[in-house]
C-alpha cells in the first residue's frame, strides 16, 4: 500500500511539471492573465506535489518513542501547507485581474491555437489524474493524496474557465481574459476552503462522520455489554483510533471479559479493518444479580476461596452461610480476622441486618508431594468402595478407583454409576455417605472424592 501512495504522487509531479512547463510558456507568449494564473496554480500544485510526495514517505513510518500514534498527522500538515499556498495564489490572481479590468489601457491578450491547444489537454489531464488520485486516496485513507486530487480537480474547472476566456478574447471581448482569471481565483479559493476544513478536523481530532454511530450499533449489540460508558474516535492517516469504554457485568469470570472484549475489536475492526482500537471494562452491579452471586463475587475480589454457600429468607431477614478456605498455616486469630472482613464486606453489600456467619476451613495446599499407592492398597480399597455401595442406595457399579499417599494422609478419587434421572442434590447426598463410610473404615484417607457418572441404559 505505501508503493502504491509513493508511485501515485510521483507521477502526479511528472504531470504538474509538464503542466506548469506548458501553460507558463503559452501565457507568457499569449499575454493572458488567466493562462498565467493557470501556469502558477500548476507551479504550486507542483510543489504541493512534492511535499505530498515525501508526507506520504515520511507518514508511512510506525510508531516510535516519540510518536506513539505514528506519523500519520504529517500528511495533514503538507495539506494544511497546501491549503495556505492556494489562498495565497488565488489572492495574487485576484488583485493582478482587477486591476486589467480598471486599467484604461489593459495589456493586449492574443487567443493563440497553442493556447487552446495547452488549456484542452490540461483539462484531459487533469481529470484522469485526479480520478486515480481520489481513487488511490480512498484505498489509503490518504489526506495528502486527496489533497492532491482536489488540487487537479480544481484545476480542471479552473482550466474550463481559462478555455471560455479564450474563446470571448478570440470574439473580441478584450476583458474575458481578466474575468477569467477572477473565476480562476474564485475556484481555488473554494477547493482550498474545501481542503483546509477537512484538514482542520483531522488535526483538531475531529471524529469522522457516522463513526461513532456505527461503533455505537456494533459494539450495543454484542451480548454482554451492559452499556458503553465512552467513546472516542479520532483518525490519523488510515488509522482509525478508538477508545471504548463499556459496562459489563462483574459476574463475568476474567476469561469471559477477555472474549468479550475480543468480540468488540472484531466488531470495530468489521467496518474499519485498520482501526487501533483500545477497550476498557467497567464492572456493573446488574438488578437480576442474585444473592449467590453477589457474595461469590465479593468473595473473588477479595481472592478467597469460598464455598458451599447457602441463602435462607427466615421471618423477612436474610441468613448468608459459606465455607471459607484459608492457608491452613494461618493462626486462628489470623483466619479469624479474614473471615470477619468478609462478613462485614457481605453485610455492607446486602444490608446491615444480614446475618453471616463463615466456616473456616484448611486451603487444600497446592503441588503438595505424593506417589501413587500401592496395587494391593488400590485393591482393598476398591473392594471396600464395592462393598459400601451395595449398602447405600441409588449408588451403582463402582470404577476407576485411585489412591494417593501424601505426608498426611491419603486421597483417593473414584466414579460411580447413578440414575440420570436423579437430582443432583439427591446424588450428592448418596455419594457423600459413600465417602464418609469409606473414610470410617479408613481413618489414613484424608479425602474421599467421588464422582458420579449417569448409568447409560
Amino acid at each position: 500500500m505505501t508503493d502504491v501512495k509513493q508511485r501515485v504522487a510521483l507521477t502526479s509531479i511528472a504531470a504538474s511539471a509538464g503542466l506548469t512547463a506548458a501553460k507558463a510558456i503559452v501565457g507568457v507568449t499569449s499575454g493572458s492573465l488567466a493562462i498565467l494564473s493557470e501556469a502558477a496554480h500548476s507551479l504550486i500544485d507542483l510543489g504541493a506535489t512534492v511535499m505530498t510526495y515525501f508526507a506520504v514517505r515520511v507518514a508511512d513510518k510506525p510508531a516510535d518513542a516519540e510518536h506513539h500514534y505514528g506519523h500519520g498527522k504529517v500528511e495533514s500538515i503538507s495539506a494544511l501547507a497546501e491549503t495556505a499556498l492556494l489562498f495565497v495564489l488565488a489572492g495574487v490572481v485576484s488583485w493582478e485581474a482587477i486591476k486589467r479590468l480598471m486599467s484604461a489601457q489593459p495589456p493586449e491578450v492574443e487567443a493563440t491555437p497553442w493556447a487552446f491547444a495547452v488549456i484542452v489537454l490540461s483539462i484531459v489531464v487533469d481529470f484522469l489524474r485526479a480520478r486515480v488520485l481520489y481513487r488511490t486516496a480512498a484505498k489509503t485513507a490518504s489526506q495528502a493524496l486527496e489533497a492532491d486530487a482536489l488540487h487537479f480537480h480544481s484545476d480542471m474547472w479552473s482550466s474550463l474557465a481559462v478555455l471560455v476566456g479564450l474563446v470571448g478574447i478570440a470574439l473580441g471581448y478584450a476583458w474575458a481574459d481578466s474575468v477569467a482569471a477572477l473565476a480562476v481565483s474564485v475556484l481555488i479559493c473554494i477547493a482550498g476552503w474545501r481542503l483546509g476544513r477537512r484538514t482542520i478536523d483531522t488535526l483538531t481530532d475531529t471524529a469522522p462522520t457516522g463513526a461513532a454511530d456505527n461503533i455505537t450499533a456494533a459494539v450495543t449489540r454484542i451480548p454482554g455489554v451492559v452499556g458503553l460508558e465512552r467513546l472516542r474516535v479520532r483518525q490519523v492517516g488510515e488509522v482509525l483510533f478508538v477508545d471504548l469504554v463499556v459496562a459489563v457485568s462483574r459476574t463475568l469470570p476474567l476469561d469471559r471479559v477477555a472474549t468479550l472484549k475480543d468480540r468488540i475489536v472484531q466488531a470495530v475492526r468489521a467496518d474499519s479493518p485498520a482501526a487501533e482500537v483500545t477497550v476498557t471494562t467497567e464492572p456493573r452491579a446488574l438488578d437480576d444479580e442474585t444473592v449467590l452471586e453477589r457474595v461469590m463475587v465479593i468473595a473473588r475480589n477479595r481472592a478467597l476461596a469460598a464455598h458451599h454457600v447457602t441463602v435462607h429468607a427466615i421471618e423477612g431477614r436474610l441468613a448468608v452461610s459459606l465455607d471459607l478456605e484459608v492457608d491452613g498455616a494461618l493462626s486462628l486469630a489470623a483466619a479469624h480476622d479474614i473471615a470477619t472482613a468478609l462478613e462485614e464486606a457481605i453485610r455492607e453489600e446486602l444490608g446491615p441486618e444480614v446475618e453471616v456467619e463463615t466456616h473456616i476451613e484448611p486451603l487444600q495446599p497446592f503441588d503438595e508431594p505424593g506417589h501413587e499407592a500401592s496395587a494391593e492398597r488400590i485393591g482393598a480399597v476398591r473392594d471396600a468402595l464395592t462393598e459400601i455401595a451395595t449398602k447405600v442406595d441409588l449408588v451403582g457399579a463402582i470404577h476407576d478407583v485411585r489412591v494417593r499417599a501424601a505426608d498426611d494422609g491419603e486421597i483417593v478419587n473414584f466414579h460411580c454409576l447413578v440414575d440420570p434421572a436423579l437430582k443432583v442434590a439427591d446424588v450428592h447426598d448418596k455419594v457423600d455417605e459413600v465417602e464418609r463410610a469409606l473414610r470410617l473404615r479408613f481413618p489414613s484417607i484424608k479425602r474421599a472424592i467421588g464422582h458420579a457418572e449417569p448409568a447409560m441404559p
